[in-house]
Order: C-alpha cells, then structure tokens, then sequence
C-alpha cells in the first residue's frame, strides 16, 4: 500500500526553493517525478518515484537554507563594512582638523620668526648703545626666545608630517578595503559558480 503525503505538505515543499542555483531544474525533476508517480504502475515503481520526490524536496530545502545563511551573512558584512566605513569618515575627518590645527601652528611659526627677524634686527641696534651690561642681557634673552621659537618650529613641523603620515595610512586602507571588498564579491561569485557546476554533476 502506498504512503500519500498531505497536499498541504508537498505544496509547502514545492514553495519552499526559491532563485538559487539549480533550482529551475529540480523543480522540472519535481515535477517530471510527480507526473511519473502518478502514471506508475506498479507499488514498487510509485514507491521508486515517491524516494525521487522526496529526495528532490530535501535539495530544494537545503538550497534554501544555504541561501538564507549566506544572506545573513551578506547583511552582517555590510552591516560590519558601513561601521568600519564610518570609522575611517571620522579618522578622515579628525585628520584634516589635525591638518588644519598644524597649519595654524605653521602660520604661528611664520609670525614668531618674522618677530625674531624683528628682535635680530632691533639686536643690532641695541650693540651700539652705550650701556653694554644691559645690551648684553638683552642679547642672552633674545637667544633663548630664539631657541625657544626654534624648538616651537620644528615641533610643529614634526606634528606636521606625522599628520600627513597618518593620512596617507588612512588613503591607504581605505583603498585595501575596497580592493578587499572587490575581492570578496568576485570570490563570492567563483564559488557560487562552482557550487552549481558541482550541484549540476551530481544530478543523475
């Protein structure tokens, strides 16, 4: 005696497979199965038949399993890739106010070595004064103003480069992310690809 599942049962079955790989084909092999089982003559054969139904729904259900867990795991990625996106936005963004901080240092230092031409040239007038002593001590403080003014120069341009630097880093991996992002989709598609040659030549 044969074993008749429910209609509702294999209607579920027939609306469980969706647009992945191979599954226009083993709906045709559900199909072609079914109108085989029905036309059977013999218990064996329609038994036969109902094994291949089976089985068919079974790869049809998987197929749409594996979809769904690699849609997940599409929508995680993005989900991770926007938040690494907006991570090197703000890195960027915090840079060019760095950058801009810098240049601001730099215009500084323009201005303390223009004074420090000022206080060179003003030095100069100062030698000539009769007071030596005092000339003296005004010269020993320009000097250390002058130190000071040309360590506050090359701090600046030191925090300068290492802005730009930093910068360049940041270029730099956002040009790896998208090349690795590039990478991805294609070795995303060769294995799709691939999943479905080997789906095709395992089908009898």
């Amino acid at each position: 005696m044969f074993f008749f599942p429910p209609d509702e049962v294999i209607r579920k079955r027939l609306l469980i497979d969706g647009d992945g790989a191979g599954d226009d084909r083993r709906i045709n092999l559900l199909v072609k199965s079914f109108i085989k089982w029905c036309n059977s003559g013999s218990q064996e054969e329609g038994y036969s038949q109902y094994q291949r139904m089976l089985s068919t729904l079974s790869q049809c259900e998987f197929s749409m399993g594996k979809t769904l867990l690699v849609y997940d795991m599409n929508l995680r990625e993005m989900e991770n890739y926007e938040k690494i996106y907006k991570e090197i936005e703000c890195s960027i963004a915090g840079a060019h106010e760095k950058i801009a901080e810098c240049k601001k240092q730099i215009l500084q230092a323009k201005r303390i070595r223009k004074n420090r031409q000022e206080y060179d040239a003003l030095a100069k007038v100062i030698q000539h004064h009769p007071d030596r002593h005092e000339t003296l001590k005004e010269l020993e403080s320009l000097g250390k103003e002058l130190e000071h003014l040309s360590h506050i120069k090359e701090s600046v341009e030191d925090k300068l480069e290492l802005r730009r630097k930093q910068f360049h880093v940041l270029l730099s991996t956002i040009h790896e992310l998208q090349q690795t992002l590039e990478n991805d989709e294609k070795l995303s598609e060769v294995e799709e690809a691939q999943e479905t040659s080997m789906e095709t030549d395992s089908k009898p």
